[in-house]
């Protein structure tokens, strides 16, 4: 744990500043995901995705450079987007906290213990809903932007379920395997603005996943899903904790490869703390 902090400091908050004078063009484009490990995909570059694509957040986005130098220039204000090393422009759709909600991280419940000095939790939220300049990026990192929480705690600390808020009977597992290094997906129905709603929840960078946990299985508040671990972000001990709203009839049981969870028409990400359970 002592050796985490100043590792994950280092990462999350080196930024990378582009030279000046290599001013480069790129269209901006929505964002769209490719499973890196799928049988035969295109030849991975080094961020281990296929090409046409570049590694953000766990995800391959494709781009393309375009031919009019005004698609350099920001997106508007009123757009979601980050500006990657490459210099290109990725929009997205995203869901920011409500107001309704505390912004204080340490408000809610988390699946371990705070794992901080002052009980405090998390040590990298969410921030898709900021401007650029403010959003994660680092040297070590290829990620720009962050969609979820980052929860330090030791090795092999055990992740335990919670119940959302609104939530109507028990989560069901939809995924366990590779995604966010080694995951587990889980489907929680949630009572919201008079009807019903899908949401995901992923625990990205388990150590190993609980003994007989697999897709189908219905799960509770309490019961462990995996341990901390740092698979996909070698020696950052964490859990990532991303959730997601389910687009209006789809089906995530159904979703064939797992990448496809996370894709735009599928789901949306969403700040975690319009569903978390309030302390």
């Amino acid at each position: 744990m002592q050796r985490f902090v100043p590792l994950v400091a280092i990462a999350l908050c080196g930024l990378a500043l582009a030279p000046r004078g290599e001013a480069k063009s790129f269209r901006a484009l929505h964002v769209r995901l490719a499973q890196p490990s799928v049988e035969g995909s295109d030849v991975l570059n080094e961020g281990g995705c296929p090409s046409g694509t570049l590694p953000d957040n766990g995800a391959c986005v494709h781009f393309e450079e375009a031919d009019d130098e005004s698609d350099a220039l920001p997106p508007s204000i009123e757009q979601n987007a980050h500006r990657e090393r490459s210099g290109k422009w990725v929009l997205y759709d995203q869901i920011p906290r409500r107001p309704d909600r505390p912004a204080d991280y340490d408000a809610y419940v988390y699946p371990v213990p705070p794992g901080l000095p002052g009980g405090k939790s998390v040590i990298s939220g969410y921030d898709l809903d900021r401007p650029d300049e403010t959003q994660r990026r680092g040297r070590t990192l290829h990620a720009t932007g962050h969609g979820g929480v980052d929860l330090p705690q030791a090795r092999g600390t055990p992740v335990k379920m919670i119940t959302l808020d609104h939530q109507q009977g028990d989560a069901e597992v939809v995924y366990t395997g590779p995604l966010f290094g080694t995951t587990v997906v889980t489907r929680h129905t949630l009572r919201e603005g008079g009807g019903l709603r899908d949401y995901i929840l992923l625990f990205g960078h388990l150590d190993a996943i609980a003994p007989g946990l697999e897709k189908g299985r219905s799960v509770r508040a309490g019961d462990v899903v995996g341990a901390v671990g740092d698979t996909g972000s070698p020696e950052l001990i964490h859990l990532h904790l991303e959730a997601r709203r389910v687009r209006e009839g789809v089906d995530v049981t159904t979703v064939k490869w797992p990448n496809q969870l996370l894709a735009p028409e599928v789901s949306v990400v969403c700040d975690p703390r319009n569903v978390l359970p309030l302390r």
